[in-house]
């Protein structure tokens, strides 16, 4: 293989991925899997399926996009100090994680309503495949900076 075949080569796998970078790839990991288990949870929990059901403190259902606005709120604050590369990775995925959940149930944010089955329902998930769709296009077409050495 030639320097250049090396330096145009893409990553296959995370380690490969430029540490500045990676944190971006595991948010966008974290959120389309998140996004993904979170609607075949729900729709097993709609359909009585599983042993699993909502979270409830007093007879008040707690929403999933009240984790999500936590954990961004946590990872926000702990983004704030200077971090190593390991600690910006994992940051990256519990931001996708925390955008997942809240995105998830934007519909109801802006309805102030359940409407998580309603047609309008659908406003989350076309919000959700447009973020994964940008977020993975612009991860795709753009370049990684260069570490030093390599």
């Amino acid at each position: 293989m030639t320097s250049r075949e090396q330096t145009d080569r893409r990553p296959h796998r995370l380690r490969e991925v430029v540490a500045t970078r990676r944190g971006y790839v595991l948010a966008w990991w974290g959120f389309t899997a998140t996004f993904a288990l979170l609607r075949l949870i729900t729709w097993l929990i709609r359909e009585d399926v599983t042993l699993l059901g909502d979270v409830a403190v007093g007879g008040t259902h707690l929403h999933h996009y009240l984790w999500g606005i936590l954990l961004l709120a946590l990872v926000g604050g702990a983004a704030l100090g200077d971090r190593s590369p390991r600690v910006r990775a994992a940051l990256g995925l519990f931001f996708g994680i925390g955008l997942a959940l809240v995105v998830d149930e934007a519909a109801l944010l802006i309805q102030l309503e359940d409407v998580y089955w309603d047609t309008f329902g659908w406003v989350s998930v076309g919000l959700a495949l447009l973020v994964i769709g940008v977020a993975g296009s612009v991860l795709a077409m753009t370049e990684a900076p260069r570490e030093p050495g390599r």
